[in-house]
């Protein structure tokens, strides 16, 4: 069984905890909980016909104090980055985060996932934002934590990217062997 360790970023209160509870264990709770350092859950799935088992590693929110660390981030094969749609100030963070994020662990797969969908009426994040970062290459999903809209198919598609690129390393290897 492969297994793949997978980082929760974003700032504070964009919904990564109620993604991971919601992919996890179908569940959604109004009840806000700061996370505090990291908590790990797993999931196991099955993604084109292979097994792999998502190490989710949902590690506390960015503010003015505190910061991602590299060592939190060390040995992950991919991140999902986190906004919410209804504050733009967290897009300009995950915007900054990617780069930060990119220096700890180089070019490794990633989605950025818009939570908050199920309020798109409220939204400060205005589709041309999300264009730009479309044509950047960022592979952009919206998705609600409270609904599960589009939820499992975020993480199943980074599983599918991260398998693609290990697939990829792994058939370059032997080509040059």
């Amino acid at each position: 069984m492969i297994q793949k360790k997978i980082c929760m970023v974003g700032a504070f209160g964009v919904g990564k905890t109620s993604l991971v509870a919601r992919f996890v264990h179908s569940i959604f709770s109004e009840k806000y909980q700061t996370t505090i350092g990291v908590k790990i859950d797993k999931k196991q799935l099955t993604v084109d016909g292979g097994e792999v088992t998502l190490m989710l590693w949902d590690l506390a929110g960015e503010d003015a104090v505190t910061q991602v660390r590299a060592t939190q981030l060390r040995g992950a094969s991919g991140y999902i980055l986190v906004a919410d749609g209804l504050r733009a100030s967290t897009l300009e963070s995950a915007i900054h985060l990617q780069a930060r994020v990119v220096t700890a662990l180089g070019d490794v797969p990633f989605v950025c996932v818009v939570n908050k969908a199920d309020m798109r009426d409220g939204w400060e994040i205005s589709d041309a934002q999300c264009e730009v970062l479309v044509e950047r290459g960022w592979n952009l999903c919206f998705a609600s934590a409270k609904t599960g809209d589009q939820v499992e198919e975020v993480f199943v598609e980074l599983a599918r990217r991260i398998l693609k690129e290990a697939h990829v390393r792994t058939s370059d290897i032997g080509a040059s062997a």
